[in-house]
């Protein structure tokens, strides 16, 4: 049996741009150690849990590893508190967040410019109102999470965030009668918190350094703690986890994968490549499975900044060479979670590039690592495939009759 290393650049499926002579930033970027490891395996095209949907990583993650959507996903919110280390109670509803920027009634910024280091901010916003407990903690950036504990609370409410600038942020709706009450205390809570980040110290310094206020926070992705069964008892595989973004830890976490700390890494563009790699690579003497997530593909996405975006794969592919001397032993898999054009800022329903790369499987004769490239390789998939095919090339899959 093959171990087995999951390398997910979270965001990797592009679509052509005109800054890069109409080029993916895949097809763009030097990648030798990519093209490698895609000359020595089977590729092809990955849909993110099923043919054109414009995945989250939250449920792009569970389906690649193995736990449907359908099923477990409850919202996004849980897996992003349990992420930066809050412990979930039965009946807690939890958020993400993201500071922003609010002008005159309207959101002009909802990275607040991608402000960081708001530990402080989150500490001065937890309180209690109506009986019910906001837990706030910062996660990577802008990024946070919020979590509501109290009696007869509810997941049932509307989203805070207006997903757009020039728009005010929204109030919280009930969706179901039951969470009038939820909705009313959100509300109530949003209202003090514009309070205290208007006339936070942390916010007067970044007005003073002409940067932009963090002096809204916005809640989404409400949801329960799911119950979803272990991995290793799915696979029969010890997991471990290797990322810097809370989502992703809190995901692996929930699954009984081990979540692994690593000099350096820490979710942005900056993040120490080299270190990461390394780590994976050590924790194949001590795990079956380990799952790596890249986070920087996916910023440069968002950002529209294929340059960028070309840079992080540059980066990744500088380091991965240990990976080419563990073919005989390991089954590497390189995939994205789904796609994040450059040309879009955000998620699409493109498929994105995959290969399983090992020594002793047949090699579909793709020997570049690419949208177009993989197109003519083995596979066309969706995230529900991996793990059945990943258990097939290892050498763990169970025979299916006599």
């Amino acid at each position: 049996m093959k171990n087995v290393i999951l390398l997910i650049m979270d965001g990797l499926g592009d679509r052509p741009n005109v800054e890069l002579g109409d080029k993916t930033a895949l097809q763009a970027a030097v990648r030798p150690n990519l093209n490698k490891l895609a000359s020595c395996g089977a590729t092809g095209l990955m849909s993110p849990v099923s043919t054109g949907i414009r995945a989250g990583s939250d449920t792009s993650h569970l389906s690649i590893l193995g736990y449907d959507p359908l099923k477990y996903y409850t919202g996004r919110g849980p897996f992003e508190a349990l992420g930066l280390g809050i412990e979930l109670r039965p009946g807690d509803i939890a958020f993400r967040a993201n500071y922003a920027t609010v002008s005159d009634g309207k959101v002009v910024d909802r990275r607040a410019g991608r402000v960081h280091d708001t530990d402080t901010l989150s500490s001065d916003l937890e309180t209690e109102i109506d009986g019910v407990k906001f837990i706030v903690k910062s996660g990577v950036e802008h990024r946070a999470a919020v979590v509501m504990r109290g009696k007869n609370l509810s997941d049932k409410v509307s989203e805070t965030d207006p997903h757009s600038i020039n728009s005010p942020p929204e109030f919280a709706r009930a969706l179901e009668p039951d969470a009038q009450f939820t909705a009313d205390v959100i509300n109530k809570f949003l209202s003090r918190s514009r309070k205290i980040l208007e006339e936070h110290e942390f916010n007067r310094k970044l007005v003073s350094q002409g940067k932009m206020p963090a002096n809204e926070i916005m809640l989404r992705g409400a949801g329960r703690i799911p119950e979803i069964p272990p991995f290793k008892e799915k696979y029969g595989m010890k997991a471990a986890c290797i990322s810097g973004t809370p989502l992703i830890r809190g995901i692996a976490g929930l699954a009984g994968f081990t979540n692994i700390k690593v000099d350096g890494m820490n979710g942005r563009i900056d993040t120490n490549y080299k270190n990461i790699i390394s780590a994976a690579v050590d924790a194949l003497g001590e795990y079956d499975f380990v799952l790596v997530n890249i986070k920087g593909t996916d910023i440069a996405g968002h950002d529209k900044k294929p340059e960028l975006k070309k840079y992080v794969i540059e980066q990744v592919d500088s380091v991965i060479d240990p990976l080419l001397g563990r073919l005989n032993d390991t089954l590497v898999v390189v995939t994205g979670d789904h796609s994040t054009p450059c040309s879009y800022g955000d998620h699409t329903g493109d498929p994105v590039p995959i290969m399983f790369s090992t020594h002793g499987i047949l090699n579909d004769n793709v020997r570049c690592f690419d949208e177009l490239s993989v197109s003519t390789g083995y596979y066309k998939i969706s995230s529900n495939d991996i793990m059945p095919i990943i258990m097939s090339y290892s050498d763990r899959a169970e025979k299916y009759g006599a």
